[in-house]
């Protein structure tokens, strides 16, 4: 390059910060923008490529909401609780809290080297006491709410690690850290009882604006259903009494209820029927074994192969006395509905698969009307959801302490407001117990506490927050980050809710948003917040792939490290290319080699901005172009269009050889700003273009001229017989008559035009056709 990229980057990223340029004004009388980031998890390996993409194109959002009057609010912090941190402990001896400490640090210095406008005035960090002091004041709130509440829980037990895991942890079934396949085991847990606000988590995806595919991960989630239970008699039990036992399953189809020809069990309901003495087969309990060690997502997946076992039992068809048969298949799940299905192949697609793979019947039966089929059986209306109350508890260290005491005469009492946060032990040792309780349950000065309301004797909860607390309300911390008093003042919430842009990966637009938006709900209902929902509209961006194609992972040696691409490139070399790569909300493939294409136009901006105009003026084509330009560039940002923006920013260039003025000049370096901050503002300073301000950033974002963005030549595709002969470049005002008359002297329209023409189809602007 013929800049110095080092340098340049150094010196505005020092100007940026010491002048304050990014940091929102709690006080403004301009309108205000909220823009967020997924904040990232603090990891030992430091950023990879693929985590600047998504803060790479909001920064372009939020810089040019700055240059067009914004007061805005670009936030960044750290989601640092969680297991990983607490296995690197145990394995190195490391405490957790040093290391978080210092992958913080070498996560924010990679971000800034990259140029993010973040305001880092309103730094968090969820292991901050000063932070999940909140989280824990809110969990009681939660909890004399009477929504969070102890209760037996299936949880997904690692019997290496000797810990409970949460599904996202688990992975093919396995615990994500050690591959050890998981057993599920009951033990109590705190719950949260998210499920009470099913309706209006699916009501109000009405009133935001999500990408289709986020809310219909939101919709199958919740997964309502209405239908009717319906209770079918059991015969051929073995070690039972006959006609003493019904299954009921859930159906929202009762009016095919004439076409069952089997039920299906799913393995959490054969294993409760076993436990109280159902004497299965061993081919039953093998099955039921394998299928529970399973996660759900797995087992219900779409295209996987249908297995089942055929239980030996019969059913009863209440509407028409048949006996058919019951399997037990784990795509029934046992916490949907009932846990049991009526098995109706001709109208389901899925028991027609099933029915197919294990040879049962396929009957064609006609339907009956809803009501009247639930009136018949003696069945009962009824909605179900997928979604289950929130699991709150993990047995682990590296994670907020519950903030609630046991006491043997008050029961569950909360830690008072001006007790909080109960801090988390500073402890030697880390490793979970061997009765799976979490590591602070051996800790007696931890444990050993009085009851809040009546003085006497009581034992601290041990189980710890999941990571997804701090998580959950980590925007609003934003609002007012150094608030000792509440977690964010009523005035500042005022202010800066609801989010306005929340962008971040598929892989949390399910759980995550879930959990943040209910969270947000409730403390709307406490009159807590301002506003019911917490996002106004949610964006997703594709995963980058390693060169050939795979997921990047450390394991496969495939990351790339930002670090080595900046140094080499430089800041904005490396954040154009992260946009320019491919379609913003798609996974495409690193290359470095895409990477000279971005050097070469930068290269050529810096080159192109030494011939200094001699003129105030330049010619009308560029001009017009220019303004053409402004309007292009504003859309494709607008529409999250970035590499299309890119383009259309390159194509220019190429296209100004000369002829820029200094007013043109000023247009061109402020719309490439948002992708090149740096060069672009070195180059405005040279050239005088900062007009007294600091940088760009205090300056204007251009608005198109009207008059340059009327239209003034068309190219018109010439056809002959629908065949592509010739295009004609004409001005726009030109007249049908004159352009037929002009298309037919084209010599590569005339030597076919041999035969008589039947008919001349114009379309106006676009296309003439002659017909011969």
């Amino acid at each position: 390059m013929s800049f110095n990229h080092q340098k340049i980057d150094a010196k505005w990223q020092q100007r940026w910060e010491s002048e304050k340029v990014f940091e929102a004004a709690d006080n403004s009388s301009k309108p205000k923008q909220y823009l967020l980031v997924e904040f990232p998890y603090p990891s030992g390996a430091g950023l990879h490529v693929g985590h600047p993409r998504s803060y790479t194109a909001i920064d372009v959002i939020a810089r040019k909401r700055r240059m067009e009057g914004y007061n805005v609010l670009f936030p960044m912090g750290w989601d640092a609780f969680g297991l990983p941190a607490e296995a690197y402990a145990i394995k190195t001896g490391i405490h957790p809290a040093i290391t978080t400490k210092q992958n913080i640090e070498t996560f924010r210095r990679q971000l800034k080297s990259i140029g993010f406008s973040f305001d880092w005035s309103r730094e968090v960090d969820t292991t901050d006491p000063k932070y999940y002091r909140w989280t824990q004041w809110m969990f009681n709130q939660f909890f004399k709410a009477g929504l969070a509440y102890k209760a037996k829980a299936m949880i997904n037990w690692c019997p290496k690690d000797k810990i409970g895991l949460a599904n996202e942890e688990v992975v093919g079934g396995a615990c994500e850290r050690c591959g050890t396949p998981v057993e599920k085991k009951e033990k109590e847990q705190w719950l949260i009882a998210i499920t009470k606000y099913a309706d209006r988590l699916l009501a109000d995806l009405d009133t935001v604006d999500y990408l289709p595919k986020i809310k219909k991960q939101q919709q199958d989630w919740i997964g309502k259903s209405e239908g009717a239970e319906i209770e079918f008699g059991l015969v051929g039990i073995p070690g039972q009494d006959d006609g003493k036992h019904k299954v009921k399953v859930f159906t929202t189809r009762p009016d095919t209820i004439d076409g069952t020809t089997f039920v299906v069990i799913s393995p959490e309901t054969a294993k409760t029927w076993i436990d109280v003495g159902w004497q299965a087969s061993s081919e039953v309990r093998a099955y039921v074994d394998s299928a529970l060690a399973r996660e759900d997502m797995d087992r219900t997946a779409e295209g996987k192969e249908k297995t089942g076992v055929d239980t030996g039992i019969k059913a009863i068809n209440p509407f028409n006395q048949e006996q058919i048969a019951v399997w037990v298949a784990d795509y029934v799940l046992g916490h949907y509905g009932t846990g049991a299905i009526m098995a109706v192949p001709q109208h389901d697609d899925r028991d027609r698969e099933f029915a197919t793979s294990f040879g049962l019947p396929i009957v064609d039966r006609p339907l009956i009307a809803f009501d009247d089929a639930v009136l018949k059986v003696g069945g009962v209306k009824t909605t179900k959801y997928k979604l289950r109350d929130w699991v709150f508890s993990r047995q682990r260290y590296w994670g907020e302490p519950i903030p609630l005491v046991h006491c043997e005469k008050d029961g569950w009492v909360a830690v008072p407001d001006d007790q909080l946060p109960v801090e988390l032990p500073n402890v030697e040792k880390y490793e979970p117990t061997d009765n799976g309780e979490s590591p602070l349950s051996t800790i007696e000065s931890f444990v050993n506490t009085t009851c809040p309301t009546c003085g006497g004797p009581a034992k601290r909860e041990t189980d710890t927050m999941p990571n997804w607390a701090g998580s959950s309300w980590y925007f609003l911390r934003y609002a007012d980050p150094h608030n000792s008093q509440e977690f964010a003042s009523k005035s500042a919430l005022e202010s800066w809710m609801p989010v306005d842009l929340y962008n971040g990966g598929m892989e949390h637009t399910t759980l995550h948003l879930l959990y943040s938006r209910f969270w947000h709900k409730f403390l709307f209902d406490q009159g807590l917040v301002p506003t019911s929902e917490p996002y106004l509209r949610r964006h997703s961006h594709g995963l980058i792939m390693s060169e050939d194609g795979t997921k990047m992972s450390k394991s496969k040696g495939n990351v790339v490290n930002p670090d080595e691409v900046v140094a080499e490139f430089g800041a904005d070399c490396f954040r154009a290319y992260l946009l320019f790569m491919g379609p913003f909300e798609e996974p495409v493939p690193w290359s470095k080699q895409g990477l000279t294409g971005i050097h070469r136009f930068l290269d050529k901006l810096d080159r192109l901005s030494e011939k200094l105009p001699t003129s105030s003026t330049a010619d009308d084509q560029h001009t017009h172009a220019l303004h053409q330009l402004v309007e292009r560039v504003s859309q494709a940002i607008e529409n999250f269009k970035f590499n299309t923006a890119i383009a259309d920013l390159m194509k220019f260039l190429n296209s100004a050889h000369s002829g820029l003025s200094i007013s043109d000049w000023s247009i061109l370096l402020r719309l490439v700003n948002p992708f090149a901050p740096h060069l672009t503002n070195e180059i405005a300073e040279r050239l005088g273009l900062l007009e007294g301000q600091t940088c760009l950033e205090s300056l204007s974002w251009p608005i198109a001229r009207q008059e340059f963005l009327v239209k003034t030549e068309s190219t018109i595709v010439i056809q002959i017989n629908g065949k592509l002969r010739a295009n004609l470049v004409a001005p726009t005002s030109t007249a049908e008559e004159t352009l037929v008359a002009t298309a037919k002297q084209l010599p590569e329209v005339a030597k076919y035009l041999t035969g008589e023409i039947k008919r001349t189809v114009v379309v106006p602007g676009k296309l003439i056709n002659f017909v011969i």
